[in-house]
């Protein structure tokens, strides 16, 4: 017998095409879909299918469901959220509270392959890939948590794993959370964020729409390549290209993400550099100082050597801004979710 379909891995077309064979009309999978993106995760409660079609969905398909393992409060008010999944694997996103909404932090891989130095992820390893079902099930069970004040309404894959190295189930998944028989959001508030997975870029730009993120956090190759060894393969200059072709709409800019390490790549040099490294870009510069842990080597530069940092780059005509850490007291900010 085949496996349950889960009804969180395939679009609207696909379930059409298997209600059809099935021998049901092709309007029960809108209607399906739309009780699973409400968030019911029990066939009970789809109460307009008739009974008998409500126990076939339960023996030919799947809905599935995170586990919350434990949730974690910042008093910055940022929560941190472990996730077991269904092979008992565990998983970490951050709810980040805005003034008039909430952004969640998404995981797309069980640990990360990338290795880059500064991220405690990296010290996990790669375990496996998420499904876009395990992507998509982070968004709705946050909603299921924050049933009341601000709507979730964005969403930045900045979590745990590289999301272009998961390329088909997260592209899978950004388009059932951008669709309106899906999750409905805007793609103008999704963000991928990508060490430099060079011939990806552009390809994601094209098949599902996002602001894309970069994570440089150097300007020459080889302070690059040792702290981030993706770059033997992509360095600077390739990764730099693939950002140029990626389709960007008119009025929307490429984030370049920079992790402030003190005595690596904090120099004032370095800023000037940085600035002439990006220059024709569409560019907005988020300056991130470094998120200690005592399992890893680095510690952030001094508050007045950040501002110097973007002050330079002020000068040179970029907009620039030093990112405000949240749930830092957690080991949810950025670079620290291990899924401990």
């Amino acid at each position: 017998m085949a496996a349950p379909l889960n009804l969180k891995d395939v679009t609207l077309d696909e379930l059409t095409e298997s209600f059809t064979a099935w021998g049901h009309s092709p309007y029960r999978a809108r209607q399906v879909l739309k009780w699973v993106y409400k968030g019911v995760d029990d066939f009970g409660g789809m109460t307009d299918l008739s009974r008998s079609f409500r126990e076939e969905l339960a023996q030919r398909t799947h809905l599935s469901r995170l586990r919350l393992d434990h949730c974690q409060h910042s008093t910055d008010g940022a929560r941190k959220f472990r996730w077991l999944l269904e092979d008992g694997l565990a998983i970490e996103s951050v709810l980040i509270p805005e003034a008039d909404h909430l952004t969640l932090c998404l995981s797309s891989q069980v640990g990360c392959a990338q290795g880059c130095r500064f991220c405690l992820t990296a010290l996990q390893g790669f375990v496996r890939q998420l499904t876009p079902a395990e992507i998509i099930d982070q968004v709705l069970a946050v909603r299921r948590l924050t049933p009341e004040g601000p709507p979730l309404t964005n969403l930045v894959f900045m979590g745990m794993g590289e999301p272009l190295a998961n390329f088909a189930h997260l592209v899978r998944a950004v388009k059932t959370i951008q669709a309106p028989w899906g999750l409905n959001f805007s793609r103008r508030r999704i963000t991928v964020s990508t060490v430099g997975l060079a011939p990806l870029i552009p390809r994601l730009g094209r098949e599902a729409p996002v602001n894309l993120t970069l994570s440089l956090n150097a300007v020459d190759d080889d302070t690059r390549t040792r702290l981030m060894p993706v770059n033997r393969r992509y360095p600077l200059k390739e990764v730099l290209a693939a950002c140029r072709a990626f389709p960007l709409p008119r009025h929307r800019r490429i984030t370049f993400a920079y992790v402030l390490l003190e005595g690596v790549n904090d120099a004032e040099a370095q800023a000037v550099q940085l600035a002439r490294l990006l220059k024709g870009f569409r560019a907005k510069i988020n300056l991130i100082p470094f998120n200690p842990h005592p399992r890893l080597p680095f510690r952030a530069p001094a508050p007045e050597r950040v501002l110097a940092f973007q002050d330079i780059l002020r000068e040179a005509h970029y907009p620039v801004f030093i990112r405000e850490s949240r749930g830092a007291d957690i080991a949810a900010a950025c670079g620290q979710l291990i899924g401990e």
